[in-house]
């Protein structure tokens, strides 16, 4: 079993090293300005880990992140559902969900700026902006998808409203919300980064930025290399999650 899988995991190891490979002899022929080794893009996260700079701004963009998707997915997951529900609602509200979601979201942070200043609210605002809309269409879709004689089941046992929810639309819907929230992640950290940039400096952004400002090229791309890493996590730990709850429509 255990050669199998690592037969199955060979093209991405392989993948990988190859990535890490070029990455490094491109560094090495390179400006420093342009691009610097893995090598030292390593260390050099290692010097802001040592020195306290990184753990401290990560619990900050963090913080952040969680915030701006928890409230993604408060939202987005009983907003889609009642959409799916109540084709009166979803007809009312859909042009201006459209145009919101049509709106490319950088350009709403100086109007969000104006209105709310800086501090920590208005880069939740962006973060959640940014991650809303795939949970919300999603659950939306997946809602819509709900066959017919499920509900007619429901209704033929008398089931009120709220076990309709409860006992058919939301085990039916829920593997659609986890596809959601895993395509959710990669946006709001996008969010997270744009709103740091832009509002308030703090955070994986502030690191950033700094490092840019002082040509400290391998500082720019230590950070990059964490927030992708950490994405990549996270998705892949939300695509877990979206398969533990998609294994009883298998």
């Amino acid at each position: 079993m255990l050669r199998n899988t690592l037969s199955r995991r060979l093209p991405f190891f392989a993948s990988l090293f190859a990535g890490m490979a070029l990455w490094e002899i491109v560094g090495r022929n390179s400006s420093p300005a342009f691009m610097v080794p893995l090598s030292e893009t390593l260390a050099r996260f290692w010097q802001l880990v040592d020195n306290g700079q990184f753990p401290a701004q990560f619990l900050d963009s963090a913080t952040l992140f969680l915030t701006g998707l928890g409230l993604a997915i408060v939202v987005g997951m009983p907003l889609g559902m009642l959409l799916a529900r109540i084709p009166a609602v979803r007809l009312a509200l859909d042009p201006y969900i459209m145009t919101l979601y049509a709106t490319p979201m950088v350009a709403l942070i100086p109007f969000i700026l104006s209105i709310m200043g800086f501090g920590f609210a208005p880069k939740v605002l962006v973060v959640f902006l940014f991650a809303v809309f795939p949970v919300l269409y999603n659950t939306v879709e997946g809602a819509r998808s709900i066959k017919p004689e499920l509900i007619e089941v429901a209704r033929s046992f008398r089931s009120s409203e709220w076990s309709l929810w409860r006992e058919v639309m939301v085990p039916y819907t829920l593997p659609f919300c986890m596809t959601g929230v895993r395509q959710a992640i990669g946006r709001g950290l996008v969010g997270m980064v744009a709103a740091e940039f832009f509002l308030s400096s703090t955070g994986l952004g502030q690191l950033i930025m700094s490092s840019s400002q002082n040509f400290d090229t391998s500082g720019v791309f230590a950070m990059i290399l964490m927030i992708g890493l950490i994405g990549v996590g996270l998705m892949r730990i939300g695509s877990m999650i979206e398969n533990h709850f998609a294994r009883w429509r298998v």
